[in-house]
This record gives C-alpha cells, structure tokens and sequence, in this order.
C-alpha cells in the first residue's frame, strides 16, 4: 500500500531528475544536509519532507506545492 509519503517522494526524485538537479543543490536550498536528502529517498531510510520543505520544493521546481499530492486519498 502506497503512503502519501512515498507518493510525494517520487513525486519529487522525479522532478529533481527531470530538472537535472543534485541532491547537494536541493539540500543548500532547503538548508539541510545531503544524508537528509539521500535518506528521504531510500525507502529503507525514510526520512519524511515537512510541508515547509514541500513548499519550498515546489519554488525550485517552479511548481505548485499541490503538485506533490494525489487527486484523491490513498
């Protein structure tokens, strides 16, 4: 069963991949550190994006923060 938290992580290693962006350059403009982020993205580690890091994920990806939730519930 899919959480809304793996949801939203592979909503956003898509986005950083489709923009070709580093895992250091989204921890600098999220002010976290680079194992954050790589634990954020291994399902064995996962570390959870807060909704201020959400929203600041969708100004780098020039998105909306809704582009990291599901149209209905999971």
């Amino acid at each position: 069963m899919e959480t809304i938290y793996s949801y939203a992580i592979e909503i956003f290693r898509k986005k950083r991949n489709e923009k070709h962006i580093s895992l250091q350059t989204v921890a600098d403009y999220l002010n976290v550190s680079k194992t954050f982020i790589c634990q954020v993205e291994n399902p064995k580690q996962r570390a959870k994006l807060n909704l201020q890091h959400i929203n600041e994920l969708a100004k780098l990806f020039q998105c909306s923060p809704k582009d990291f939730l599901p149209e209905s519930s999971i």
